[in-house]
């Protein structure tokens, strides 16, 4: 029969030992990845530089904060887009481009990787955070996407607040549109996080392509094409020419192989990229795996983007 010190210690062993475990370790482990779009050209203003970087930094700061707290992923990333969504200096929300009737409509997804949850929302123009509504569509509804009037109303049942459209309008972007015609592409904005319960979430968020035909949509609500959350696996949000990337569902296509292919996060997403150039599709991703490993690819000249994780890594850049 075992003495009550010897069982004592027995236990106290163990208890050290699940402590210190292996899964427990990397459960902690936390990182949040943020883009502003991937049609920045090398012509744009230093000032407008720092402005986009200052914006970058302000998401990533918010994010990394929830997280960092011990907060979901999914508060994570909504938090972070919609500081990108109130910057006049990003396409979503209130720095939304132009469409070809000079109005402006935009769209936003949201997914969790835990339950694979999704909701989405497109052609709207009265909503000053679509994002926040693709959150209220997932988890307050039977539905995933919502679409124009039938999303407004929606947004009017559950409080939000809604604004003229003359809180979006932007003389530069009027401009953008009349000048340009679309010679000038601005992207989207998107983040992706993984908690520190393992949990990832993915969001993406835009107003569209500059002289888009009205009613146009593109990929940024599609769950597969802009936005995609796995655990265990990876999570996607995706900006550029929103046709190809719903031809090719590149957010899950890039989960996909590493899910099965095995692929390194930064090789699937490369390699995927590469694949819409040679076709002459401009875009990029951003992408965290199960382990918070991050890919920020594009084939444009440049993507504003930023990351943060809990080893103490971080970036900020837009070339």
């Amino acid at each position: 029969m075992l003495r009550p010190f010897i069982i004592f210690s027995l236990i106290l062993f163990m208890s050290f030992d699940t402590l210190n475990s292996e899964p427990d370790k990397a459960a902690k482990d936390f990182a949040i990845v943020i883009h502003g779009g991937a049609g920045w050209s090398r012509n744009i203003s230093e000032a407008k530089q720092n402005a986009i970087q200052e914006g970058l930094k302000q998401a990533l700061s918010t994010g990394y904060s929830i997280l960092e707290s011990g907060g979901s992923s999914l508060d994570a990333i909504e938090a972070a887009i919609m500081i990108l969504e109130d910057n006049i200096n990003f396409n979503a929300g209130k720095g939304s481009v132009y469409n070809s009737a000079e109005k402006q409509e935009m769209d936003a997804s949201i997914m969790v990787g835990d339950s694979q949850q999704a909701g989405a929302v497109a052609s709207v123009s009265r909503i000053k955070n679509p994002i926040k509504l693709a959150r209220y569509v997932m988890e307050n509804t039977k539905h995933v996407m919502m679409v124009g009037e039938g999303a407004e109303k929606i947004a009017k049942e559950g409080g939000f607040e809604l604004v003229n459209p003359d809180y979006f309008a932007s003389i530069e972007n009027l401009e953008r549109l009349k000048v340009t015609q679309e010679k000038e592409k601005l992207g989207t904005v998107g983040a992706v996080a993984l908690d520190q319960s393992g949990t990832i979430s993915a969001g993406t968020s835009t107003g569209g392509m500059t002289n888009k035909k009205p009613g146009r949509i593109g990929d940024s609500p599609i769950i597969g094409a802009g936005t995609w959350a796995q655990n265990n696996v990876c999570g996607v949000s995706g900006t550029g020419h929103g046709e190809f990337f719903i031809r090719y569902n590149v957010a899950r296509e890039i989960c996909a192989r590493i899910e099965y292919l095995g692929q390194p996060v930064e090789k699937a997403s490369s390699e995927l990229i590469q694949e819409l150039k040679d076709i002459g599709a401009d875009g990029g991703v951003i992408v965290l795996d199960k382990n918070g490993n991050v890919a920020m690819v594009f084939n444009t000249d440049g993507m504003a983007r930023a990351y943060k994780n809990s080893k103490g890594d971080e970036i900020v850049t837009i070339y």
